[in-house]
């Protein structure tokens, strides 16, 4: 990870410290950058619903038309919209403004190359060296090379058009719920379900600036687990603040997570021949219960470390079909090369209705293990990760647990905190655990109380 950015983007408070000044030069840079390999550079831009969103639109648009660059609008939509649109439409690059499910006054720029995928390392240092002036200045456009600032909302007319084409059968006497989170899903998933047929039910569809992700969306889904029981539907949707996630929710209110879609959508293309290598990508962070019931179903599967952005490099590499993580970014590359929230919800339906099953039915065979994750501050990560009375007590723990359960320790990549996660048999047992490796960080010193 960079300076600015990390595995999803430059995200940081709006103003704070990711101000509009970060966001021009960001659009100086890439605009001059792009410039020099083609006679015009196009950048596509989408925004979600945060206030601050247009404010990093109009800084983003200004720097990049300044270098000569052609930028064009997509307006409020979801991210992957933006990395359908770059790749489909022949866009030298693309940029979202989101911070995905953080507060409303936090923002973030994703960046999007060519092909869709997330913007190369390489690339997004550039960006940051420029922006620390540690490169040389770069022109401005002058005369007829200065850029153009152009509607394209007709990019998002042809992702929605995209989806509804990708489902394989109608909806029709399905009752679906659809939680929008207040965000860029607002403006498409209705419609999406509309046309294919379902009696749709929509809640949090109302973005006001700063009602993104506030109690709703797949960060707060015991709202659409209360309201498609009392509504009766047959299953819910839960997106984030940019539609790149989606968390699902049964006909009896219960959660349906990303490991727990990862097996109704690998058993699903298994039956129909489409699991290549006959494998999913999971992260370290997924279920001990989900590699259990995979090893059931005669699935196999690999760990990254947590992040889309290396569920989809692990992908592209191995020619994988399927991949994600717990917290609901799923990646179908045959259809998307990001998550893609609105998709997800699409694939499930089909194999819902293609299997005549309910999706809690479907869900049966993953039990899930208890889980406790405690975020530790400490002063130092590394130290306190290589400490050997540290590592003596997580391989005394690891050994205790055997086959029932697993321990997972590692470094925030954005905080000073070592995550201690135990999944066990019980939660009496996951907390007994995390309290004997906190116990020995706390006795050598390296949390900081």
């Amino acid at each position: 990870m960079g300076k600015y950015f990390g595995t999803d983007g430059f995200r940081g408070e709006a103003n704070i410290n990711l101000t509009v000044e970060h966001a021009y030069k960001v659009g100086r840079y890439l605009g001059w950058y792009f410039n020099q390999k083609t006679s015009r550079a196009k950048i596509v831009i989408g925004k979600d619903t945060r206030r601050s969103s247009y404010m990093f639109e109009n800084a983003l648009v200004a720097g990049l038309t300044a270098s000569g660059a052609d930028a064009y609008m997509l307006y409020v939509t979801t991210t992957p919209s933006v990395a359908y649109v770059v790749r489909t439409e022949q866009f030298d690059c693309g940029i979202m403004i989101s911070a995905s499910h953080n507060p409303y006054y936090d923002n973030g720029i994703k960046l999007i190359n060519a092909r869709g995928h997330k913007m190369e390392a390489e690339v997004e240092a550039k960006v940051e060296a420029y922006i620390d002036g540690e490169t040389e200045e770069i022109p401005f456009a002058t005369k007829k090379e200065i850029g153009r600032a152009r509607d394209y909302t007709a990019g998002r007319n042809h992702y929605i058009g995209y989806l509804i084409s990708s489902a394989t059968r109608s909806f029709k006497g399905m009752k679906v719920g659809l939680d929008c989170a207040n965000g860029s899903s607002f403006a498409i998933a209705e419609n999406v379900f509309n046309a294919l047929g379902a009696e749709t039910h929509v809640i949090n569809n109302e973005p006001d600036g700063t009602n993104i992700n506030t109690n709703c969306g797949s960060t707060h889904i015991e709202i659409l687990r209360g309201y498609v029981k009392e509504n009766h539907l047959d299953v819910g949707f839960a997106y984030d603040g940019d539609a790149d996630r989606c968390i699902a929710v049964d006909e009896n209110g219960q959660v349906v997570d990303g490991d727990l879609i990862l097996y109704v959508c690998g058993q699903y293309l298994k039956k129909h021949g489409e699991l290549n290598n006959n494998t999913i990508v999971t992260t370290v962070m997924s279920n001990l219960g989900l590699y259990k019931a995979l090893d059931a179903a005669g699935i196999s599967y690999e760990k990254t470390a947590v992040g889309d952005k290396y569920v989809n490099e692990n992908m592209v590499k191995n020619g994988h079909a399927l991949g994600g993580e717990q917290s609901g970014h799923i990646i179908f590359s045959k259809y998307a090369t990001t998550g893609d929230g609105i998709l997800t919800s699409l694939k499930i339906m089909e194999a819902i209705i293609e299997q005549k099953q309910t999706l809690g039915h479907l869900v049966e065979a993953v039990k899930i293990y208890p889980q406790i994750l405690e975020n530790v501050r400490v002063y130092d990560k590394k130290k306190a990760q290589e400490d050997p009375d540290v590592q003596a007590a997580v391989a005394e723990v690891e050994k205790e647990l055997g086959d029932e359960g697993r321990i997972l320790v590692r470094e925030s990549g954005t905080e000073p905190l070592v995550r201690v996660m135990v999944e066990a048999k019980s939660h009496e047992i996951c907390r007994d655990k995390v309290d004997k490796v906190v116990k020995v960080l706390r006795q050598k010193g390296h949390v900081v109380e």
